[in-house]
């Protein structure tokens, strides 16, 4: 059997050859040239152009010998079956989803691209997959995969999306300019340019229905950092208290025991700093600062300071240490 001569014919050959190669450790030349329909002079040319592709192709001669695909320093394109893309794409899937941990941004840019190029039918399998497939709660708050595979897109290309959104300051339909989809962990959050209040504003996928992209695209705007932005507003901006405090550790030793989604660290000096965080009940931000392993100072606000008093008389009498003087902070 002859392969076909032109460009097409050895481009289809040489992803047929990549596809073995993948499929078993090692292939010896004849094995690969009775495969292929070629001679193994042919094995070895294309050899040479999955290596110049990228792919690191290793050769050993003798009777163990043979072809084999190995590491290289960069990666290279894959090619999938179908059962193996479905697989990949379920796995990507449950990772944006946060069950891996620090995986949920990187999972959603690369399912956005195996989505663009899945068929139909495969996709349908993916879906019914998913719908399928229940996962203990881990904290994280459910985003549909549908919407966060829109959003992803809508960032990538540029193009407007409106949704429905229920925010605590109201209800209603949005328009907005897609930047960025920054996970926190717990909850996925849409870093945008609204367009109706012509500011930047972070919306969580939660609270966000009946998203659709009509295909208008934008040219993308100088934009803060999406990342900082979201760290800041979800940290403080949306809460009824923010508190300052300082605490007598280095900024790095806090850094490590407090996550960024809880609050903002400073650095105040080499052996100080300073935590600001949000909350709307007093008596659990003193219980969460209470449980921090250093000693700290309250800046603000005073209304805390009160309520961490009477929080600590109430700890002294528990203790069974009625005579312990009064509690300052």
């Amino acid at each position: 059997m002859s392969s076909s001569s032109d460009g097409t014919g050895t481009t289809a050959r040489v992803l047929r050859l990549l596809d073995l190669l993948q499929s078993r450790p090692v292939w010896s030349g004849t094995e690969l040239a009775e495969r292929l329909g070629v001679t193994t002079r042919s094995v070895r040319r294309d050899v040479e152009r999955l290596r110049h592709l990228g792919y690191p192709v290793n050769a050993a001669h003798g009777a163990a010998g043979g072809y084999q695909l190995g590491a290289g320093r960069r990666l290279p394109p894959l090619l999938l079956d179908d059962t193996e893309a479905v697989a990949v794409a379920v796995c990507l899937r449950l990772a944006a989803g946060g069950s891996v941990e620090g995986l949920g941004e990187a999972a959603v840019r690369t399912l956005a691209k195996l989505d663009q190029v899945l068929p139909g039918r495969l996709r349908g399998q993916v879906e019914a997959i998913h719908e399928a497939t229940v996962t203990l709660d881990s904290g994280a708050v459910p985003v549909d995969a549908t919407t966060l595979l829109l959003l992803a897109r809508a960032c990538r290309q540029a193009e407007r999306v409106t949704f429905a959104y229920a925010g605590p300051r109201g209800s209603g339909e949005r328009r907005v300019e897609p930047y960025r989809l920054v996970a926190t962990g717990r909850r996925w959050y849409l870093f945008a340019f609204d367009l109706d209040r012509e500011d930047w504003r972070i919306f969580r996928l939660d609270r966000m229905t009946k998203a659709r992209s009509n295909g208008w695209r934008f040219t993308p705007r100088a934009a803060p950092d999406a990342a900082e932005h979201v760290r800041r507003s979800i940290s403080g901006g949306a809460y009824d208290h923010v508190a300052r405090v300082r605490i007598e550790a280095p900024k790095a030793l806090v850094d490590r025991h407090i996550p960024a989604t809880v609050g903002t660290v400073t650095a105040d000096g080499p052996d100080h700093c300073i935590f600001e965080a949000g909350g709307n009940h007093l008596g659990s931000m003193a219980m969460h600062l209470g449980g921090l392993p250093w000693e700290l100072t309250v800046l603000e606000p005073p209304e805390l300071r009160q309520v961490m008093r009477e929080q600590a008389a109430r700890m002294l009498r528990a203790a069974g240490d009625p005579a312990a003087g009064p509690v300052t902070v």
